[in-house]
């Protein structure tokens, strides 16, 4: 959302909903490893001096429908099934985790569109039958499936993301051939859970194909963070704060650079708290987040959690 009012986040300097203004890094195209702590792949130009920039940051959780959360972010009397317009008037996305376990129909999807509200967000999961069953053989089917019934949410339909199995070791062909499936215009971002993806030609064919290479952030391996595209998806999977797997404000001011000094000016970020077994509780409080459409914004952090 566009505007100019200065606002403080977690430290960071944002500007209205989730823009955060940082100093631009020297960009590097190519797609050799580099030493510093943010590499770009395929994208950008060398540039002289530092600068201000404005990169938009979509902020969500993965799903929304989790009980627990009754009585403290939903209110007691509020039916299910008026959840999702509810957390669409605190957040400006959502990470669709459950249609990796079951791809719901088409009617679901713009059941989904009517009850959200204009410029609303929805990434969408892909199937574990394309990821975990198949592992990316033969994806055009699957692929159509998901696309055909996902495009029913019409322009609320976010990126697509694939999350590969943790035993899947580096494909870059069955890679390929998924993601030229996928239509022209539609972005997909792919999380990896093996260390070999790591590497330097997945992360040039994601630049050639236009894709997002998911920054997953999980305490058990640190995996770089990488620009691919002009837009970027982070998944902030479990933090150390107390009570854990609680993010602390220091933890998301760190993110709130990270973003900062990696996506260009124009470029826009999708970030999600995906804290297992359910999002850490979005708690509301004056000023922690920017407000939107006057409306209070979500905090995905545990209430005083420092760390």
């Amino acid at each position: 959302m566009g505007g100019s009012t200065r606002l403080s986040w977690l430290g960071a300097s944002v500007q209205v909903w989730g823009v955060y203004r940082g100093p631009a890094p020297l960009s590097r195209s190519g797609a050799s490893r580099l030493p510093a702590p943010f590499f770009t792949a395929g994208v950008g130009q060398e540039q002289e001096q530092e600068q201000e920039r404005d990169v938009p940051v979509k902020i969500g959780t993965s799903g929304w429908q989790y009980r627990h959360w009754t009585g403290t972010f939903y209110p007691a009397d509020l039916a299910m099934s008026r959840w999702l317009g509810f957390y669409a008037g605190c957040f400006d996305t959502v990470d669709v985790d459950s249609t990796f376990y079951r791809l719901p129909p088409a009617d679901v999807f713009a059941r989904w569109r009517e009850e959200t509200p204009e410029g609303f967000v929805m990434a969408v999961k892909a199937s574990r039958y394309l990821t975990h069953r198949r592992r990316l053989r033969e994806p055009r089917e699957p692929v159509a499936r998901l696309v055909e019934r996902a495009s029913h949410l019409g322009p609320k339909l976010g990126p697509v993301l694939v999350q590969l199995p943790p035993t899947m070791r580096v494909d870059t062909g069955r890679l390929d051939e998924t993601l030229a499936s996928f239509p022209e215009g539609l972005r997909v971002a792919v999380e990896a859970r093996d260390d070999s993806w790591d590497c330097d030609a997945v992360w040039e064919l994601l630049a050639r194909r236009g894709a997002a290479w998911c920054i997953a952030d999980v305490p058990w391996r640190r995996w770089p963070v990488v620009r691919t595209a002009d837009w970027g998806y982070l998944r902030l999977h479990e933090g150390i704060a107390s009570p854990r797997p609680c993010y602390g404000r220091r933890a998301l001011a760190g993110w709130a650079s990270r973003i900062a000094q990696t996506w260009p000016e124009g470029g826009d970020v999708y970030a999600y708290l995906t804290t297992s077994p359910a999002p850490a509780l979005p708690t509301t409080r004056s000023g922690s987040l920017p407000r939107a459409r006057e409306k209070a914004s979500g905090r995905a952090v545990c209430p005083g959690a420092e760390r």
